[in-house]
């Protein structure tokens, strides 16, 4: 198992769009990806393939997440997922 952890940045966290982009970026692999919303709930991962799971764990601006991935193409799944994080979802970041 390969794992992540990062902070959000951008001005929205993980709702809506951004979920809705996190989760198509996550079903692009096979591998089994898990987040958790180290700064609310580090005791409660989901399914990062699952908008209902990503939008339930309440990622605001700002929090720490954590993303785990196990399969053939884990460390392939957790760098796109770092960049697509990383890159702030293509929204300014919070200041």
């Amino acid at each position: 198992m390969a794992e992540v952890s990062l902070p959000v940045r951008n001005r929205s966290g993980l709702h809506a769009r951004p979920a809705a982009e996190f989760v198509k970026a996550a079903a692009a692999f096979s591998s089994r990806i898990e987040v958790v919303n180290l700064t609310r709930d580090p005791e409660r991962a989901v399914d990062a393939k699952s908008i209902l799971g990503v939008l339930s764990i309440g990622v605001s601006p700002g929090h720490e997440i954590r993303i785990t991935a196990c399969g053939d193409d884990a460390e392939d799944a957790l760098a796109g997922l770092r960049a697509l994080v990383d890159s702030g979802f293509g929204e300014l970041p919070v200041e």
